[in-house]
């Protein structure tokens, strides 16, 4: 395709952005102007990426898959907004609270999938040896080598030599990764918004269980604590038919049971969810019904139904697969956690919500289990490195939500120009500032009408808009006087 195809291209995709703000702006709806969609974008693209990055020798390729969506581009010098895929398969750039921002700044918007995740696998065979390449480190290079690959293929399309301001955006475990490119590569971005990002690394994380408990408040809380003895005690007397209550028949590890059960109730507060989880329990116990039963309800109708969870997940005899497959990512992210960061939540040692066999020994042995002997979370080393909550960097928006338990693993305390906002209200969860409070199914494009307090919703982002002003306009300024 020649150039003047390609830019054509562009200025089309401009056209119809500008397009389709007028009339949406002017209250005109057309049947393909307000038809929303969960993406902005599926369309692939492919990058030959480094294997390793830190070798001398070994030169090996591999393709790493992306997505772009220049529908609201303002070329040329419009910014480039680079949205970091985590830890599971990228299949598109999601129609969020991004794509509003995307339009305000008139920015492109590429997405990169995480190396080893979806479609991104260097290798067909998923054995420990040849996980030796999947870690943060190895991927924060990706991100640097695709960000200048785009760059320069952005300015061989539109025949020019100079830049376009970038600016890094994730979530979780994503959200940790922008803030440490920008800490790593801040030659090569304007800033980053860290949402609910997962800076330290934590050996022994109890506080993600406290965090559930005051989340769920006192009513709430002291039913999901009754509901854990409850099962506990009958589960030494029946295992096979407690686990049958759950549709969890398949699990052979005690431990692996009752982390399932653990991560089913804090799914409900992490992603904003606590009414589908404790209003029936707490109406179940006040009206004397049995609380294991409207539990097991819970976790089958929704945790499992709606939500989309899989017991599997939780099967170490699962995670030991190493054929590559659709559901790779459970035992991807699990050599991440064994390797990296651990983030091993255990039942604290009192007023626990979770059972006690959940503790040190059960996640270090299901690393040895499923991986092998050898492999040990060094956080200490992760920590030194990247700085965990102590992190010298710039330019680092962080945000977080009031009732998420992964807060206490970001950074909560705002630094000269490194501000950290707390989205305030019952159902604010992870990454509520980009995806908004689902109560019900995820809302597309932000929405947060659905928070219980929407006007803090708001507040956190127009602050982030005023420090994304700011930095892009820093930055181009500093491109202009470079390039002029």
């Amino acid at each position: 395709m020649s150039k003047v195809v390609m830019v054509a291209r562009l200025w089309l995709a401009v056209a119809m952005a500008v397009f389709s703000s007028a009339f949406v702006n002017g209250h005109v709806t057309l049947g393909w102007l307000s038809t929303r969609s969960e993406f902005l974008t599926q369309e692939e693209f492919w990058f030959d990426q480094t294997l390793d990055h830190f070798s001398h020798y070994n030169h090996h390729k591999f393709q790493q898959r992306y997505f772009e969506f220049l529908d609201y581009f303002r070329i040329p010098d419009g910014p480039i907004f680079f949205r970091i895929c985590g830890e599971g398969p990228c299949n598109g750039i999601a129609n969020d609270y991004l794509s509003i921002l995307a339009k305000k700044f008139g920015a492109a918007i590429v997405s990169l999938e995480h190396r080893y995740y979806g479609k991104s696998s260097p290798f067909k065979s998923l054995t420990t040896n040849n996980l030796r390449y999947l870690s943060s480190k190895q991927a924060l290079f990706d991100l640097a080598v695709f960000r200048q690959y785009y760059q320069d293929s952005l300015n061989l399309k539109l025949d020019r030599k100079s830049e376009n301001p970038w600016f890094v955006f994730g979530v979780s475990y994503s959200g940790a990764l922008s803030a440490w490119f920008q800490l790593k590569f801040p030659h090569l971005t304007c800033g980053s918004l860290a949402s609910s990002a997962v800076v330290l690394a934590v050996f022994n994380f109890t506080d993600f269980d406290q965090q559930i408990g005051e989340s769920a408040g006192p009513a709430c809380k002291a039913a999901l604590q009754e509901i854990n003895q409850l099962v506990e005690q009958r589960f030494a007397i029946n295992k096979e038919e407690v686990q049958a209550l759950f549709g969890a028949e398949e699990m052979e590890v005690d431990g692996d049971f009752f982390y399932f059960l653990a991560d089913a109730a804090a799914m409900a507060f992490q992603y904003g969810n606590p009414d589908k989880l404790c209003c029936p329990l707490v109406e179940a116990k006040n009206a004397g019904k049995d609380l294991v039963d409207a539990y097991a309800k819970y976790v089958k109708n929704y945790f499992l139904g709606s939500f989309g969870s899989n017991v599997r997940t939780y099967i170490q005899k699962h995670l030991k697969n190493t054929t590559l497959g659709e559901d790779s990512a459970d035992r991807l992210w699990w050599f991440q956690v064994c390797t990296e960061v651990a983030y091993f939540q255990v039942a604290p040692a009192n007023d626990s919500i979770r059972s006690s066999k959940v503790d040190i020994r059960y996640h270090l042995d299901l690393c040895k289990n499923v991986f092998g002997e050898g492999l040990y979370p060094d956080v200490d080393t992760t920590n030194i490195y990247y700085g965990g909550t102590k992190i010298a960097g710039s330019k680092i928006v962080f945000t977080n939500g009031s009732q998420d338990p992964w807060r206490h693993a970001s950074k909560q305390i705002p630094s000269p120009d490194m501000p950290s906002y707390l989205v305030t209200c019952r159902n604010c969860g992870h990454g509520t500032d980009l995806r908004g409070c689902p109560q019900s199914p995820p809302n597309i494009e932000g929405d947060d009408h659905s928070c219980t307090s929407p006007a803090t919703v708001y507040k956190v982002r127009q602050q982030l808009v005023k420090k994304m002003d700011l930095w892009l306009s820093e930055c181009q300024a500093s491109i202009n006087r470079k390039y002029v």
